[in-house]
């Protein structure tokens, strides 16, 4: 029989405590409870695990750093995800952005570039047609802000020159990669010029993507996602057609761009 001693069990009660210091934290004990817009968004529900988000675990250009989640629920099942906010609580806008989803995206799964004030856990919080909440946090170090950077950070002669690149052909109902991409500075409107002027506030606000003229996915964007917006995400078509994506400025302008997909 082993014999406990006074020093083994402190050092085994220190161990414990090291080991829930290091247990991630579950979706009822998380950063989205110190967020008054998380909290409005559960509302009433018990939040779950369920959302996987990926994000570096040390950032050096906070302007642009790369962010992916992806619920475990397939977009077929009973109770579908419908909708994933996205938040930066220590950004001067917590909001990055809002999907939407409908079956035709086959899975609820997108990768983007996003702005990082300074270091803080991001949250990701998705809802389902019946109401049941997931939740997914990722705590990130971020050495460079992203969202005060001087002016010079952006030039480009080509603003609204779109790239979209799609699987020319999917078996039926299974998901094909989507990449996508928009020259465009998304002015944050808090950044200032040589001469201490404020810029003008300018993003894209709305990036549509339909499949033969159904909804496949909408996303929201706010101010914390980075210029030139990228977006993966997947299509699952159940006939050939054409799948068409539309970016909308904050002042109304928008352009278009598609491509065929073959369902066979």
């Amino acid at each position: 029989m082993t014999r406990l001693t006074r020093r083994s069990v402190l050092a085994l009660s220190g161990a414990g405590a090291l080991a829930l210091m290091l247990r991630p934290a579950t979706a009822q004990a998380g950063a989205w409870q110190r967020l008054d817009a998380a909290r409005e968004l559960v509302g009433d529900a018990t939040p779950t695990d369920g959302i996987e988000l990926e994000l570096p675990l040390v950032s050096e250009n906070g302007a642009a750093v790369p962010l992916s989640f992806r619920v475990e629920r397939a977009l077929d099942d009973a109770d579908p995800v419908e909708t994933v906010h996205l938040f930066a609580p220590s950004n001067p806008d917590p909001l990055i952005a809002v999907f939407h989803f409908s079956p035709l995206a086959g899975r609820a799964d997108v990768a983007t570039r996003v702005r990082l004030n300074e270091s803080q856990t991001v949250i990701a919080i998705a809802r389902t047609a019946s109401g049941e909440v997931m939740v997914g946090e990722r705590e990130v170090r971020v050495t460079t802000t992203g969202c005060l950077m001087v002016d010079d950070t952006y030039e480009s002669a080509n603003v609204f020159q779109t790239r979209l690149r799609a699987p020319g052909s999917v078996s039926t109902g299974e998901p094909g990669k989507v990449l996508s991409m928009i020259n465009h500075p998304m002015e944050t409107g808090l950044r200032t010029n040589s001469s201490g002027e404020t810029l003008p506030k300018r993003i894209i606000e709305r990036v549509e993507a339909t499949m033969g003229g159904e909804p496949v996915l909408t996303a929201e964007l706010n101010r914390s996602v980075s210029a030139n917006p990228y977006l993966r995400f997947f299509v699952a078509p159940t006939q050939s057609g054409t799948l068409e994506l539309v970016w909308t400025e904050d002042t109304g302008e928008t352009v278009e761009a598609s491509a065929e997909i073959s369902v066979g």
